[in-house]
């Protein structure tokens, strides 16, 4: 019976030690964000656990008309009507669109669990403000959704992903220096695959 060479053996020991490692480490530091993407799915399909009700907010005002009363609609201050409705309002989220017709103009805004819309009577300035603020669990879902989260947010997504991937290659990694355990987990592995892939086949 041959006997695995020192240098085989060696290289064996420290994938396992790093993987090991890894595995930890990774699972401990993403935790929270493991937990609440976990949640939230709940969340997302079992709306109807805690329904909440939408706080509309309406208001009216009036701002410089010399920013959207213009003929040539390039000409039309953008910036300074978005920066007037944020800082006069406390807006929030990003701009979602800025529409430009010959009577109004519309802007919209949206974020997480949150929507703004503004009306503008280009002749008069005046217009008016709908906010739209949907409570804690659509802040939650749009933002596993990542849905008007913004770039930061999905850098969030996108790092919580990679870390996902580590913590399963990684675990898979150990189940393989595991001779007891191995072939049973690997038969679970694909048991969990072949149910994920028969659920979506037979019900879609």
């Amino acid at each position: 019976m041959s006997t695995p060479k020192p240098k085989q053996s060696k290289l064996r020991r420290s994938t396992a030690e790093i993987s090991r490692w890894l595995h930890i480490y990774l699972s401990m530091f993403s935790f929270a964000i493991v937990l609440f993407f976990s949640v939230t799915g709940l969340t997302l399909n079992h709306q109807e656990w805690l329904p909440e009700k939408s706080d509309v907010q309406e208001q009216k005002a009036k701002l410089n008309v010399a920013w959207v009363n213009q003929v040539d609609t390039a000409k039309i201050a953008k910036l300074e009507v978005v920066e007037h409705l944020r800082n006069t309002h406390g807006i929030k989220g990003q701009l979602n669109d800025f529409r430009i017709d010959d009577a109004e103009i519309s802007v919209s805004f949206q974020g997480p669990g949150y929507t703004a819309d503004v009306f503008i009577d280009r002749e008069s300035g005046a217009y008016d403000l709908t906010e739209t603020r949907m409570g804690w669990m659509a802040v939650i879902n749009d933002l596993h959704k990542g849905r008007d989260t913004g770039k930061s947010w999905a850098w969030v997504i996108d790092i919580s992903a990679i870390f996902m991937i580590f913590i399963s290659a990684t675990g898979l990694i150990l189940l393989l220096f595991l001779k007891k355990r191995k072939s049973s987990g690997l038969i679970w592995a694909l048991i969990g695959l072949a149910l994920s892939y028969s659920v979506y086949h037979f019900l879609t």
